[in-house]
């Protein structure tokens, strides 16, 4: 993908004033009214009623942003996705109109593994992993999106806060999911005195607190999901999707519009469905990705201050060091 420079700029002081007709803009669709425990099983009916799909997409990746100061637009591409649930995903990114592959990228919860053709790169690493790169698509990784695709259920018994919110024209009801995280507080300062002997009081003890897991925005024109934010510990927002474009597959629903961002990564994609099949089988050698002979394997690995560079060892080209 060839990289784009966007340079926004903006002329103000026209010289002679005009004025512009507009047609009145349409009203605003009826609210649909749903109580708490209605959404909550609209979602997970929805989280449980896809279990794979097949799709050929549309993608187009936003990296950087105004805070970083750089924004980089890459052209659109096609592309198609593969993903089954638990957490299998392959990607695969093309050149419009030649359909020569970009990127040829996998995971299946635990690795990823990625494909680089024109660079001749094959990378791999934990799935987990969340190194900061310099470059921001540096920084896409196969289990992002399946975070974006697949729902995880609310749990029964799961604390949820339910509220009216709003922006601009639109109108929602949102869900909170929250959980218990461990955090450490200083302890008293007679703990120590009152510790036994022989026995090391420890300045800290670990107390629970309670911490946004996600946030489920329910569109009230229609109550379908509009949007899933979720957090990472402490309140760091690890990604917010937004989805749109709701269409019928196969007696379940699903959004052909979805907008991942991830602002900690600092990229966004948005993704494009034009043909979609959902639970269908898979067969798991589609989610298999070998090394290409005479690729630079970059391997990650889980030491974030060692990168291993080398070749495949399938033929006598000069290894990296």
């Amino acid at each position: 993908m060839a990289s784009l420079a966007v340079m926004l700029t903006c002329a103000f002081g026209c010289a002679v004033s005009q004025k512009k007709v507009v047609k009145p803009s349409q009203a605003p669709a009826p609210l649909q009214t749903a109580t708490e425990e209605q959404l909550r099983d609209a979602y997970n009916r929805q989280a449980q009623a896809i279990q794979s799909l097949n799709a050929g997409v549309t993608m187009k990746l936003t990296a950087g942003s105004a805070y970083s100061g750089v924004i980089e637009q890459y052209h659109e591409v096609n592309g198609f996705i593969l993903a089954a649930r638990p957490a299998s995903i392959r990607v695969i990114g093309q050149v419009p109109v030649v359909g020569k592959n970009i990127f040829d990228m996998v995971s299946d919860g635990s690795t990823f593994s990625i494909y680089i053709p024109s660079k001749n790169k094959f990378i791999v690493g934990p799935a987990n992993l969340e190194r900061r790169a310099e470059k921001p698509i540096e920084n896409l990784r196969p289990q992002h999106l399946v975070d974006a695709l697949f729902w995880p259920a609310i749990t029964q018994g799961a604390p949820v806060l339910f509220e009216e919110a709003s922006e601009g024209a639109s109108r929602f009801y949102v869900l909170t999911v929250v959980r218990l995280e461990a955090r450490q507080s200083t302890n008293d300062s007679g703990d120590a005195a009152n510790s036994a002997p022989g026995e090391q009081a420890s300045s800290q003890r670990a107390t629970a607190s309670w911490g946004i897991a996600r946030k489920i925005w329910f569109d009230r024109a229609d109550l379908r999901v509009s949007r899933i934010e979720n957090f990472a510990s402490g309140g760091k927002v690890a990604s917010d999707v937004a989805y749109s474009n709701w269409q019928t597959t196969a007696n379940s629903s699903y959004p052909w519009q979805i907008n991942v961002t991830r602002p900690s990564d600092d990229y966004q994609l948005q993704i494009g469905v034009k043909k979609l099949t959902v639970n269908e089988p898979i067969a798991p050698d589609r989610f298999s990705l070998p090394q290409p002979p005479g690729t630079d394997l970059i391997n990650l690995g889980e030491n974030i201050g060692d990168n291993g560079h080398k070749d495949s060892g399938l033929n006598n080209k000069e290894q990296h060091p």
